[in-house]
């Protein structure tokens, strides 16, 4: 577990993104925990710039899945948001796992409603509002 990064403006919240990035660069799934409204879609979107992507990042709630490219490489990103599933049948229905062993960057929202299909190395990211800022805190897989 990380010490807690605080980000009181968009400029932080970059900073935490490529310090994410920096710190598990061999990482390619990532767990968003955090209450409605926190943050985790701009934190996501911040880290797909850092990454490279120039398309439009948004919320997959009604989705479920958004697939971004790298500009540079063309390879593939996917921002998946479980929010609205009812069970976990729904995740394994949309081809889960292929997205999981693709190789390629996974961020999930709501990842609690998939707890039983997520891979045991993927890192947790916990993120909560604290007096105007948010905190995030990496956490081990």
């Amino acid at each position: 577990m990380s010490d807690p990064i605080i980000c009181k403006n968009v400029a932080a919240l970059v900073t935490a993104a490529e310090s994410l990035l920096k710190q598990h660069a061999d990482q390619r799934i990532f767990l968003f925990y955090g209450e409605m409204g926190v943050g985790k879609t701009t934190f996501i979107k911040a880290i797909c710039k850092i990454l490279g992507s120039n398309d439009n990042t948004s919320s997959p709630t009604y989705s479920i899945v958004n697939e971004y490219k790298i500009d540079e490489t063309q390879e593939s990103i996917y921002h998946m948001d479980f929010y609205r599933i009812n069970k976990e049948q729904e995740a394994v229905d949309i081809g889960l796992d292929e997205y999981f062993y693709s190789g390629c960057y996974c961020f999930i929202e709501w990842p609690d409603k998939i707890i039983n299909l997520l891979p045991p190395d993927a890192l947790k990211i916990e993120m909560k509002n604290m007096d105007n800022t948010r905190e995030i805190t990496f956490l081990s897989a």
